[in-house]
């Protein structure tokens, strides 16, 4: 039988983890599943009841309700990766609004919230064979990951990503706005309470401020092959 590992890649917003995650997933035919898609949707389903917002955050309604939401990926065989389905309906495009994502991680503190979608983690990687990316996969949800990686990259490097990638979809948003989510994203992330975004002690750190996706792919492959031989 043809040996199957788990990748986990961990790692601040906007450098690249979900890019990286899919052409790994389609190189060694692995299911990719994007944690961090799952906490937007999540979000994205608290702003559309009216439970979250720039200043406010209604918990125990969004807890109340947390059984109403069901999430699935499912594969576009054109696109070539699973994008994410909230409650039957494809929301991938707007998960990946400058809005949903000043609100995210809001969400993602929540306890509940954070027990919900691990459980559902662990099961789509039970069989291993699967690529997954978030803030805590490789500390909280797969700590026995065969290959774990960080990524990390300068907060301009990354914003100056993110403002591009926004623009180019049409957005109407300035590079100082994008900057100062992804500088209160990090302060979020790393902060909170509940599985705080942190390096695994057995990660292999990559800052890819100035690392082509070739390049990086390329050594993610080679530290792969090396476990898989």
């Amino acid at each position: 039988m043809e040996k199957k590992i788990t990748i986990a890649i961990d790692g601040f917003s906007s450098t690249g983890k979900s890019t990286i995650a899919k052409l790994l997933a389609k190189e060694y035919n692995y299911v990719y599943v994007d944690t961090g898609a799952m906490y937007r949707a999540v979000t994205l389903y608290a702003f559309q009841n009216n439970f979250v917002g720039t200043s406010f955050l209604a918990k125990d309604k969004l807890i109340e309700h947390l059984d109403d939401i069901d999430l699935d990926f499912q594969y576009d065989e054109k696109k070539g990766f699973a994008e994410i389905y909230l409650n039957g309906e494809n929301v991938e495009q707007q998960i990946r609004t400058l809005e949903i994502s000043n609100l995210v991680s809001k969400v993602a503190t929540i306890s509940e919230v954070r027990r919900k979608l691990v459980i559902e983690q662990h099961k789509m990687g039970a069989k291993g064979g699967i690529v997954m990316d978030g803030r805590d996969i490789g500390t909280v949800v797969f700590p026995n990951a065969e290959l774990k990686l960080y990524m990390t990259a300068s907060a301009e490097t990354r914003a100056q990503r993110r403002y591009k990638e926004l623009i180019d979809k049409g957005e109407k948003v300035t590079y100082d706005e994008v900057l100062q989510n992804v500088n209160s994203r990090d302060e979020m992330d790393s902060n909170r309470k509940d599985s705080p975004l942190v390096k695994a002690d057995d990660a292999i750190e990559f800052d890819n401020s100035d690392m082509s996706i070739e390049e990086q792919f390329k050594s993610i492959c080679d530290l792969i092959n090396n476990i898989l031989s």
